[in-house]
């Protein structure tokens, strides 16, 4: 199993870029201010129609864009064609890494397909390890949906992969059925054969399940830090923070 590179372990993560202050999320600006400043980045991963890696968080296109509907519903042109606040448009994980080109760790977080974190995965993920196929740099993949980091390690078994966890409550996780979320909770599908780390959220660093990875020697990073206090916090309990808002 590949180990998490210092990358991720010693310099802050900026999470989707250093974005703000006219620069938009999962941007190039975003991108290269995070480098500016020596930063790793974290960016997510969506698909679109015609199996593209597309840096893009969101499944629907209105809070970032002027248009309207589900992202994976354009294709890749379509996409890269639309506008985001600060002028810039969609980029692909390709171009992002030729934009990086090693400078600083990118953590690529690869978002759910499936809808409720099942094994209804893998154009995504194969597009997403082609891409990385042909990368140098300090680079490393998570995803809160188990299923796709099972099929990264045979994708791309030498890229260092994670699970992004949380609490999945009720208020913050309506459409994901209760019964899953209880599951995912417990961490039950991180194995040090199959993932070197987890993300997980700062508010609820102390669940058992984290505490038990933390005890085995795996590193745990946290989401999202948003103000010195809560950096402080989440430093007790996570080797690393994912920040935003804020320069830590």
């Amino acid at each position: 199993m590949p180990e998490l590179h210092p990358a991720f372990l010693l310099p802050p993560i900026a999470h989707r870029g250093l974005h703000g202050a006219g620069r938009s999320e999962n941007s190039v600006a975003a991108f290269d201010a995070a480098i500016e400043k020596g930063y790793a980045i974290e960016l997510d991963i969506q698909m679109s129609a015609d199996g593209e890696a597309m840096v893009f968080h969101d499944y629907e296109l209105s809070r970032l864009t002027s248009e309207k509907g589900p992202t994976r519903q354009r294709s890749a042109a379509e996409l890269g064609a639309m506008t985001l606040a600060d002028g810039s448009h969609i980029p692909t994980l390709e171009a992002v890494l030729k934009q990086v080109s090693g400078q600083v760790g990118v953590l690529i977080e690869i978002k759910d397909q499936d809808g409720a974190m099942g094994a209804n995965i893998g154009p995504l993920e194969a597009r997403v390890a082609e891409v990385l196929n042909e990368y140098r740099g300090p680079v490393a993949v998570m995803s809160l949906n188990p299923h796709a980091v099972y099929h990264m390690q045979r994708l791309a078994p030498d890229v260092p992969r994670g699970i992004t966890t949380c609490r999945f409550s009720a208020e913050h996780w309506p459409l994901l059925p209760r019964k899953r979320a209880d599951e995912l909770v417990e961490i039950p599908d991180f194995e040090p054969t199959e993932s070197c780390f987890i993300s997980h959220h700062f508010v609820s660093l102390e669940l058992p399940a984290v505490e038990r990875i933390r005890q085995g020697g795996d590193p745990v990073l946290s989401w999202t830090i948003k103000s010195e206090a809560d950096e402080h916090e989440a430093r007790r309990l996570a080797d690393n923070i994912t920040f935003e808002g804020y320069l830590p």
